[in-house]
């Protein structure tokens, strides 16, 4: 398998996790701005800081709109638009090994998405972000239900995995760091908070089923971070990022990467989790994960190599 080839699908698979991720938190969280009183004092800069794109939009020093940045500006490069726009790109040019229902499912996205994002989505009640879902959870099935779970399989799973990983992560983050600090405004609202982080990440409902308490800030952090039944958790994804480099040719490197990041995930003590340990425990985990980024690269994905 060509590395340029295992790159892209890789990336394909990336991108349609982060583009799925990005419209499910704008739905969600634009419910949550109703459902919470206006001393609260939330706007759209927190899915800003949790999708990593706050400075770049603070650099435009403009007052756009927000949410379109989010969403469907040029001037933002990693906006749900862009990263659908990058995800058919690479369908496109790897057709020979994705199946072509996918190929077809992903460009009629793309066009669905492309024509209804800047002037729709930005509405109150608008089901864009829902379609979009919707779609990718189709995507998501047919990938899985009619593509050889091979080599090109795996890199799917690994860009699948690290971005869900990476996504989990931050959303633990921001929410401990709004709801952790004592801010009384939000002091009666914590439970609304984490049951919006839980809708965010499509896992209240296993929560419920598996948690048989009511929501707590404290058993949330551990169902995402160490459940290793529900697909968007830490855990999960690691166990299948582990799986699909231990049955890679040359999985060595990757899989000495993957290990610092399970025993880092053993090291959180459940009944000390506060903002400053949640906080630290996300830093390091995002440089673990770049890292195994970086060495997944470095091992089948860099141009130089054959893989």
């Amino acid at each position: 398998m060509l590395s340029r080839v295992a790159e892209r699908v890789y990336w394909m698979s990336r991108y349609l996790e982060r583009v799925e991720n990005t419209a499910r938190l704008v739905a969600v969280y634009g419910e949550l701005l109703l459902d919470l009183p206006d001393e609260a004092q939330l706007d759209w800069s927190v899915p800003l800081r949790i999708l990593g794109m706050e400075d770049s939009y603070q650099s435009l020093g403009d007052g756009g709109d927000a949410l379109e940045f989010l969403l469907s500006s040029d001037r933002n490069p990693a906006a749900l638009k862009a990263s659908l726009a990058h995800a058919r790109e690479n369908t496109r040019t790897t057709r020979d090994v994705v199946p072509s229902e996918a190929w077809r499912a992903i460009n009629e996205l793309y066009l669905h998405a492309a024509e209804h994002l800047s002037d729709r989505a930005q509405r109150p009640g608008s089901r864009i972000p829902g379609d979009i879902v919707r779609r990718c959870h189709e995507i998501t099935g047919i990938l899985e239900g009619t593509m050889s779970h091979g080599p090109a399989h795996r890199f799917v799973c690994l860009g699948r995995s690290l971005e869900r990983a990476d996504m989990t992560s931050r959303m633990i983050d921001v929410a401990a760091a709004i709801l952790m600090t004592g801010r009384e405004e939000l002091r009666h609202h914590d439970n609304t908070v984490w049951r919006a982080v839980l809708r965010a990440l499509s896992a209240y409902q296993m929560y419920r089923q598996y948690v048989r308490r009511r929501v707590e800030g404290a058993d949330v952090v551990d169902f995402l971070l160490h459940d290793r039944e529900f697909p968007r958790s830490v855990t999960f994804c690691v166990d299948v990022l582990d799986e699909a480099v231990a049955a890679l040719p040359r999985g060595e490197a990757a899989g000495t990467r993957v290990k610092p990041v399970r025993d880092r995930l053993k090291g959180i003590d459940r009944d000390a989790i506060d903002h400053e340990v949640v906080h630290r425990f996300v830093d390091d985990l995002q440089v673990d994960l770049a890292a195994l980024h970086g060495t997944i690269f470095e091992t089948w994905l860099n141009p130089m190599r054959v893989v």
